[in-house]
């Protein structure tokens, strides 16, 4: 008989810097997905991958010195990139996909051509605005306070000449998928879509650009480049092999089961993407969940905003099973959450210490005081418990009427149990992972209240009387371990590993089909104490080591003053180094029009010709008290375009903090240096 397939997805990651705890978030709960899928027997594909292409990339390796390629072979393949992170999160991807890898450059130029052929693209002019962070293109409508509506930046205005996909003509089946079908999960996110997109009218998408190369191009007009997110769609049918020889499984695979995403991303895959595979006449995806994001400090995590968290880090210091258990059970998936180093600790000795950590260590503890470390025979499930167990296990667990002493407390434990796995399962197969992590927590925190029942202290205390009753009580809270170990371990392998491994419990223990069937794990189990799994963590401590972490690692990463700070770009360490401080004069200084924080400087640097300069500090100076100061730039830096002006170099200041109020100061010298005089 034929597995089940399952095909399932990351969105595919923009490598304009390392990943942060968001990215992560993403990716844990697509690989717990796809690890329960496999435990279940089925047979699965997992991609995930990187979106490498567009204006965004492009500008950012010409400051750092070096070719696009380059910089984002540095961001996915170098120490601390991206599949070194997957690495050490321990996700098991089937398949990486990089949109700059050649077979998936040549599918594309195929997608891309095929539309055009059907009549479903065709030339004509953009004219609009372009948020470049977000490679996303909107009409005046569609902004909100002039930004962009989904990350609130500015936006420029662009006009080129460009192919547009005629994205209209689907409008009336994309408003069915999503009004009268399960597509989009959860429910909230179709209200977003047919409100803000459908209802005002589904407007023509530009899908190429003509003002830059870092793309795709469209090989029949090569001026063109393939938009980024006609780009970046396609990866999910060409990873099987769509157009292309390098693989071969997308009859296999396709329709995808799910596409996991972010919630500022739903438009493409739930509206976009559809369009596209129903003009190629090609299956749509079975489900897109887009999920919530984790906040900071009530915000977004954003890497322009620089309140990222390091998923480094905290895997390093608390363990990377710990870090993937708290993404799981402390956010609810498909609503926002707060981050905070505090809940993650407190999530570790709660859960992970206090309940799952406690029930391992006592019990195999005391197999070991007690019994030497292997229970005695006949103290495994009796017929009449296994009855029981499977009359749980078929309604998703209750409770029953059980003979002999300590019955209530064993029926309670059983039924319990063995109707986990199928509550288990309902949340899993809803997207509802935090859903499974409670149900699991609500059977250990009832496995701890049953050692209090039982008191296997006081039980030991006679063992020619009690010995056979002790030794079915700490049988009952192995085989409790060994149910809630299988169904961990999509959040937690390694660790559930080593679970196993304490409790006795061999491969056959380890099943889908042994999670709902009570007195699996053999009376004879070989029990040892071992290490504690989640050792309790010293909050105060944990949090100045962390802070004091997360200090180095920003100092190493950037220098002590910060540079063009309110702007999105960044200047690496070793940019810094090389950089040629030199004195300027400002001769003139004026408000960007159209941005609330740009001011460009006319500046006397030496050389006789006047050099400009952007910088995003409108906030903290009026033009006018600029004019006449002596002040600092790097002057090598590659020119860079804002808002459609040139600027050429960065004036230094300092940020730092006044009574809760962030304040700015450029840095300013004597008159008397002459401008051009070099400084380091």
């Amino acid at each position: 008989m034929d597995k089940k397939k399952f095909y399932i997805t990351t969105p595919i990651y923009y490598p304009s810097d390392k990943l942060h705890i968001g990215h992560t978030y993403c990716t844990v709960a697509t690989d717990a997905l796809a690890r329960y899928h496999r435990l279940k027997g089925e047979d699965v594909m997992f991609l995930t991958g990187t979106d490498e292409h567009g204006q965004k990339i492009e500008d950012k390796a010409t400051e750092a010195g070096v070719t696009p390629k380059e910089f984002v072979d540095r961001i996915v393949e170098g120490p601390q990139g991206v599949k070194d992170l997957w690495k050490l999160m321990n996700i098991s991807n089937d398949r990486f996909i990089r949109t700059t890898d050649d077979y998936h450059v040549a599918s594309v130029q195929k997608i891309f051509r095929k539309m055009y052929e059907k009549g479903d693209i065709y030339k004509g002019t953009y004219k609009g605005k372009y948020c470049k962070p977000c490679e996303s293109f909107w009409t005046e409508s569609q902004l909100v306070d002039g930004k962009c509506p989904d990350c609130g930046r500015e936006v420029q205005d662009a006009e080129e000449e460009a192919y547009f996909f005629r994205l209209s003509k689907y409008a009336d089946r994309i408003r069915d998928l999503l009004e009268n079908t399960d597509f989009l999960q959860p429910r909230s996110r179709v209200n977003e879509m047919v409100k803000n997109f459908i209802d005002p009218g589904l407007e023509d998408l530009c899908v190429s650009r003509t003002s830059f190369t870092w793309g795709i191009p469209v090989d029949f007009d090569p001026g063109h480049v393939v938009y980024v997110w006609v780009d970046a769609l396609s990866n999910y049918i060409t990873a099987l092999g769509y157009l292309n020889d390098r693989y071969h499984d997308y009859d296999h695979y396709w329709p995808a089961d799910v596409h996991i995403v972010g919630k500022e991303i739903v438009r493409f895959h739930s509206i976009i993407w559809p369009a596209m595979l129903m003009s190629m006449e090609l299956p749509l995806p079975k489900h897109v969940f887009g999920h919530g994001w984790l906040l900071l400090d009530g915000g977004k995590m954003s890497k322009s905003k620089g309140n990222v968290v390091d998923p480094y880090i905290l895997a390093q210091k608390f363990g990377v099973d710990a870090l993937r258990f708290f993404l799981m059970r402390t956010f609810p998936f498909g609503s926002d959450g707060n981050f905070s180093n505090e809940l993650l600790i407190q999530t570790i000795n709660t859960d992970l210490a206090n309940d799952l950590g406690n029930l391992v260590s006592r019990t195999t503890a005391m197999v070991g005081k007690y019994f030497g470390g292997h229970l005695p025979a006949g103290c495994g499930a009796t017929e009449e418990e296994k009855k029981l167990a499977a009359a749980c296990a078929s309604l998703g667990g209750d409770s029953g009427a059980l003979s002999g002493e300590g019955a209530q407390f064993d029926g309670e434990l059983i039924g319990l149990a063995a109707g986990l796995r199928s509550r288990y399962e309902q949340a899993m197969e809803s997207f509802a992972p935090h859903k499974a992590l409670d149900e699991i927590f609500k059977v250990i925190q009832r496995a701890n209240k049953y050692i209090d029942e039982c008191a296997p202290w006081v039980l030991a205390k006679d063992m020619d009387a009690n010995g056979a009753r002790l030794a079915h009580v700490l049988y009952n809270l192995l085989e409790t371990a060994r149910i809630c170990g299988v169904l961990l371990s999509p959040f937690m392998p390694e660790s559930c590993e080593k679970l196993f491994a304490q409790i006795g419990a061999r491969e056959n223990c380890r099943t889908w089909i042994s999670a709902d069937r009570w007195g699996t794990l053999p009376e004879n189990a070989t029990v040892t104490k071992g290490e504690n799994l989640f050792p309790r963590i010293d909050l105060d401590k944990a949090l100045e080591e962390l802070e004091a972490l997360e200090a180095a690692a920003r100092k190493s990463a950037l220098p002590d003053i910060e540079l063009e700070p309110q702007l999105t770009e960044k200047v690496d360490f070793d940019t810094f180094c090389k950089s040629d401080f030199r004195v300027v004069k400002v001769k003139s200084c004026e408000a960007v029009k159209k941005s609330e924080k740009l001011l460009k400087f006319i500046l006397d640097d030496g050389t006789g010709t006047d050099r400009q300069i952007l910088s995003g500090i409108h906030k903290f100076y009026e033009p006018e008290d600029l004019v006449g100061k002596t002040l600092v730039a790097i002057v090598n830096l590659p020119p860079r375009k804002m808002m459609g002006l040139e600027s050429n170099g960065m004036l230094i200041s300092a940020v730092h903090t006044e009574k809760g109020e962030e304040k700015l100061h450029l840095l300013m010298v004597d008159d008397s240096i002459p401008a051009g005089a070099k400084l380091c």
